[in-house]
């Protein structure tokens, strides 16, 4: 058998299974460090009983899908579209390095073994022997047919018989295992089967082999999860209902800081929002939308105290202890979500000021607005700490951006007076009380309202003004925002019901629980 099959460089070219979360453990076959788990490196000790022959290093061991099951279905229940993704570790890394020349490891050592004379199977049939119980895992219960098949195909006797007689046929093997994967596999992975069937080296395979089967598990874990979503999504609401309640029985007063905060939000929509003085920026002329121009004071209800509340979450002073009990769990995703939603104000203002300097034809090429985008974010951690200089950064290197563009354009350069004029703009951004920066913010959270009012996808047919450069990211923000309010009122509603009832004795909606909206 060739050792360089023309299936080598597609291998090398696929993802790695063991960044993807496997769907259960495979077993515990004992070859001291001959397994080969498809998983990620949990960074336990890895070498084997003293009494067996030493295999080289190998892939780390199974770890379990979840370390926390309540964390799992707290996380499904909040988000519809949950999924397990691979771990992607930076080949700089560390860890990086030390799990691939682990695994380099293993399938040199396997070569070795496979090439002696006679050749060596101990560790091959430690392979296969994991490889059919993947493939077990795989099935359906109603496939007992094709369960009987690869029992009888891939029998660890048999096949340990075979190998003890130097009669083990890994190729033909392999092919039976292939036959199976294609059988077995989502449609997306058809390509990826196709390919091993071109490589010859039988330790490239595999590794293909087991490659592959790591994305197959982790295509029925997400399966799994989908089918099951509802169920943990109700598990989760119900469990965290009923823990809160036990605290509540043993502590009265726990929904005094809720009860504050839903008090203050139904005082903020009786308070007009603070407009912002007018401005020769001419980044200012940017239009409101319709939504925007529309609001207008309106008798309070359930459905608006509670959107105002979740809005001011995200403006909380990280010194202020009165945090609402019944989000205590979720501060942390909120703060998350805060300074998400603080980069996204910078990065817009920085484009609407560009904006107005570069021209509806400059402007108009994604390229050009998505190397601004780039920029803009490569600054973001160092405005944290150190606004004024992130924006100068930032003011330089956008006006050389458009400078050049310009330029290769074959239109006329900004004169520098306009250049100035820019670099003074997007420096300025860097001052809370910068109205281009006000302005965007109110933006920003008028759109995450009316998310929680309209949904995410109707939100965005209307975007404010000065928002459309940043739609994907508003998206993902405003999904993320929605899933954890969403999640929130089904567990507190009943709480907040009856607290909004003393806020809003006359509120005809008061008749619908909040946890159904």
């Amino acid at each position: 058998v060739g050792r360089d099959g023309p299936g080598f460089n597609s291998i090398r070219n696929m993802p790695d299974v063991e960044k993807k979360v496997p769907l259960k453990d495979t077993g515990d076959a004992e070859c001291g460090s001959c397994k080969l788990e498809a998983s990620a490196p949990t960074g336990e000790n890895e070498s084997g009983p003293k009494d067996h022959p030493p295999c080289r290093s190998r892939p780390a061991g199974l770890s379990p899908l979840v370390d926390n099951v309540s964390k799992l279905n707290n996380n499904i229940g909040m988000n519809r579209d949950f999924r397990m993704e691979e771990k992607v570790l930076p080949p700089s890394s560390l860890e990086g390095k030390v799990k691939e020349t682990m695994h380099n490891a293993f399938w040199d050592h396997l070569k070795e073994q496979l090439s002696a004379i006679p050749p060596d199977f101990s560790c091959a049939l430690e392979l296969l022997k994991e490889i059919k119980e993947i493939l077990l895992s795989l099935l359906l219960p109603r496939q007992n047919r094709l369960r009987s098949d690869i029992e009888e195909a891939l029998d660890t006797e048999l096949l340990q018989q075979k190998a003890e007689h130097g009669a083990l046929d890994v190729p033909h093997l392999s092919k039976y295992i292939l036959d199976t994967m294609t059988l077995l596999c989502a449609p997306v992975r058809d390509e990826a089967v196709q390919k091993l069937e071109n490589i010859t080296d039988p330790v490239w395979l595999l590794r293909g082999i087991f490659q592959v089967l790591g994305l197959m598990k982790m295509d029925m874990v997400n399966y799994t999860i989908q089918s099951l979503q509802p169920h943990l999504q109700e598990h989760s609401i119900q469990h965290e209902r009923a823990t809160f309640q036990e605290l509540l029985n043993k502590q009265p007063s726990l929904l005094s800081h809720t009860t504050k905060w839903l008090t203050q939000a139904a005082a903020d929509l009786t308070t007009p929002l603070p407009t912002c003085p007018d401005t020769s920026d001419s980044a200012s002329v940017a239009g409101s939308s319709p939504s925007e121009a529309a609001i207008s004071p309106e008798p309070l209800s359930p459905t608006m105290v509670l959107s105002q509340g979740f809005l001011n979450l995200l403006l909380w002073d990280p010194e202020d202890e009165d945090f609402p009990e019944t989000l205590l769990t979720d501060r942390t995703q909120l703060q998350e979500l805060e300074s998400q939603l603080s980069q996204l104000t910078i990065l817009a203002s920085v484009l609407l000021v560009a904006s107005s300097f570069s021209g509806s034809v400059l402007f108009g090429s994604p390229q050009f607005v998505d190397k601004l985008k780039h920029i803009t974010k490569d600054v973001m951690e160092e405005f944290k700490s150190r606004p004024e200089e992130a924006m100068q950064t930032v003011s330089e290197q956008v006006s050389q951006e458009i400078h050049q563009s310009l330029k290769n354009m074959g239109l006329a350069a900004l004169s520098s007076e306009n250049t100035a004029s820019l670099i003074g703009q997007l420096q300025n951004i860097a001052k809370k009380e910068n109205c281009v920066r006000s302005v965007i913010d109110q933006r920003i959270h008028l759109f995450l309202k009316c998310c929680l009012v309209l949904g995410v996808q109707r939100s965005l047919l209307d975007l404010p003004g000065g928002l459309t450069v940043i739609e994907a990211e508003l998206a993902e923000l405003g999904q993320k925002f929605v899933s954890l309010t969403h999640h929130n009122q089904k567990v507190f509603g009943p709480y907040y019901t009856e607290i909004l009832k003393t806020l809003i004795p006359s509120a005809q909606a008061l008749e619908t629980e909040v946890e159904s909206l």
